[in-house]
């Protein structure tokens, strides 16, 4: 009889629980949420570069070279064309009117209606505790990889290579809101 001195693993190919089968050399995904269940600081700075690029007043141009990250001016908000402009390059098309009404009715927004950075950030800190796939998906469509770097801006590549627009999910929107509603004030 012949022995065999190698010790068979119970299960031959599976990776260990920290590794990733395929991927060599790749950081982990960076946090959305910090350990208070806040909007980390990295994920902030992205939210405000794609906020930027929709609001008004526009920012000053920039006298950097590359890809950097913008920065909104003080008091900056989105008009209902730069609200429509980022649900569009977002997600495929702009927010139906009901939509719009519950932005305004339980988000920070201007006296005109027009949705500031902090009711911005309410919007990904909601769609972050509910589904943060959602809110990686949000970040590619603006050049985000998951390390939240900025590696590309040009959304217009994309849909060319891949026609079918993701559709936009309103109402798990306003099931956020309808949330917040029963929510006592802070």
């Amino acid at each position: 009889m012949h022995s065999d001195s190698r010790v068979q693993s119970p299960r031959p190919g599976t990776p260990e629980p920290s590794s990733r089968q395929g991927r060599r050399n790749v950081q982990p995904d960076a946090q959305l949420l910090d350990d208070d269940g806040t909007i980390s600081e990295k994920l902030e700075a992205c939210l405000k570069h794609i906020f930027t690029k929709y609001c008004v007043p526009a920012p000053p141009p920039s006298d950097r070279n590359g890809p950097s990250l913008l920065t909104p001016p003080e008091g900056s908000y989105l008009t209902p064309e730069g609200l429509d402009a980022w649900a569009r390059d977002t997600n495929g098309a702009p927010f139906s009117q009901d939509t719009k009404d519950e932005l305004i009715e339980f988000l920070d927004v201007t006296d005109d209606g027009g949705l500031t950075l902090k009711g911005f950030m309410q919007i990904y800190q909601l769609q972050t505790e509910n589904d943060e796939e959602e809110t990686w998906r949000d970040l590619s469509c603006h050049g985000f990889d998951r390390s939240l770097t900025l590696v590309s801006t040009r959304r217009e590549d994309e849909l060319e290579q891949n026609p079918a627009v993701r559709e936009f999910k309103s109402p798990r929107l306003s099931c956020m809101f309808n949330a917040m509603a029963t929510m006592p004030n802070s």
